[in-house]
């Protein structure tokens, strides 16, 4: 087959994995240890994939070639066997379906994702940092790595911003599914009369690049700056200026700043900024073409910050509902624990075919 599932090309995995391939025959490219790690990891798990399309393959065809062998001789002593490699069969291309779905270009780099309190005072802070649990926890589920790069805590309570990057295969393809305005309806447990309160949070996913031939950045083009990391104290603050801010063309239109405290060394902040930047200026090349496209279907799509693609309600029942794909579910808490597979999975397929 040239083709598995209508989203598989085998010559199209196999030009990949010859292109890392020749990158990785560079000798010049070990000078860079970040980016040699990010290439060969992608060239195991190209290869991975096509192993893995090659086999279902050839056991869907010798499942046929059994079936109609049982067929022609009338043996029913075959079919238990028949059943038992049909089930197999379905198990395993289902967990491939999944990765089939995420083929548009750097689903499978690593990703930072952002959130941002919106409107909401302090309870709008309080769900940023109850989003930060979230998605800290699904990507552990995932197998994910992840790292707090920067955070900005609330005056009150909660977070007024966090980024954190997460590791893995698929990291960006699959938390993609999470970009946008999330609106939390519940009590409020921060004023006296425990009042509904509708709050807001902006989800940010930025794909981790290195290699994208979208993202130009000129030296002219930076200001960086660096300060001393805050924190509520103790061990973990700094007492050097470590942290890095970045701001990308100051004092213009286009300005992007980047800040990153995480690390101890100044040095490895400022490459994790940097890789943010890189990321953001991707995503909005990315949504610059996805609206051009959009343009030219006649589609149109709200962007203003009330769009809220998702709403979690605490009362006066317990639903969420992803407004994109209408999956919901009411086992609230148990997505706030971090089950979002669920929620991921639906939009992977009401996205087929969105960015391309």
């Amino acid at each position: 087959m040239a083709a598995f599932g209508g989203g598989f090309d085998l010559a199209e995995k196999q030009q990949v994995i010859n292109t890392l391939e020749e990158r990785t025959a560079d000798p010049n490219l070990w000078n860079n240890p970040q980016e040699a790690q990010s290439i060969t990891q992608r060239l195991s798990r190209a290869k991975t994939e096509l192993d893995r399309v090659i086999d279902l393959e050839s056991r869907i065809d010798a499942l046929g070639e059994l079936a109609a062998l049982a067929t022609a001789e009338a043996d029913d002593s075959l079919a238990a066997e028949l059943t038992a490699e049909y089930s197999r069969l379905v198990a395993d291309v289902a967990a491939l379906e999944i990765e089939v779905l995420l083929a548009a270009p750097y689903d499978d780099r690593d990703a930072f994702l952002s959130i941002k309190a919106g409107m909401g005072g302090t309870d709008a802070q309080d769900w940023a940092a109850m989003m930060m649990r979230m998605y800290t926890r699904w990507a552990e589920r995932r197998g994910f790595r992840v790292t707090l790069v920067d955070e900005s805590e609330g005056e009150e309570a909660g977070i007024k911003s966090a980024t954190l990057e997460m590791r893995g295969d698929y990291a960006y393809g699959m938390a993609k599914a999470e970009a946008g305005v999330h609106r939390l309806i519940r009590l409020s447990p921060f004023n006296s009369g425990n009042t509904r309160q509708t709050s807001f949070a902006l989800v940010e996913v930025l794909p981790e690049v290195d290699d994208a031939p979208e993202v130009v950045i000129r030296p002219e083009d930076l200001r960086i700056d660096v300060f001393r990391a805050g924190g509520h104290g103790g061990q973990g603050v700094n007492t050097t200026d470590s942290a890095v801010r970045i701001t990308y063309r100051p004092g213009t239109p286009e300005q992007i700043v980047v800040t990153c405290q995480n690390e101890r060394s100044q040095l490895q902040n400022r490459e994790t900024a940097m890789r943010v930047l890189r990321g953001r200026l991707l995503e909005r090349e990315l949504q610059r073409q996805r609206a051009e496209r959009s343009r030219l279907k006649g589609e149109h799509r709200q962007a203003d910050f009330g769009s809220q693609m998702r709403t979690y309600y605490l009362h006066p029942y317990t639903l969420v509902k992803d407004h994109r794909t209408d999956h919901e579910t009411s086992s609230v808490q148990t997505v706030l624990d971090g089950d979002l597979d669920d929620f991921v999975e639906a939009y992977l397929r009401w996205n087929v075919g969105r960015d391309a």
